[in-house]
């Protein structure tokens, strides 16, 4: 059975869209794999060991 007092503990309230846009693109420094691959091939000198 469903006990709701318990069930409103758990509850957490969504980000707001403005709070979501701020962790989606001010927080975003990582780099994803493309990125990588361009700086690897940028450095790459050629010489391949």
């Amino acid at each position: 059975m469903i006990v709701f007092e318990e069930e409103l503990k758990k509850f957490h309230k969504s980000l707001e869209i403005d709070d979501a846009e701020k962790d989606i693109y001010e927080k975003n420094d990582e780099k994803d794999v493309v990125e990588v691959l361009l700086d690897v091939a940028k450095n790459d000198d050629g010489m391949g060991e």
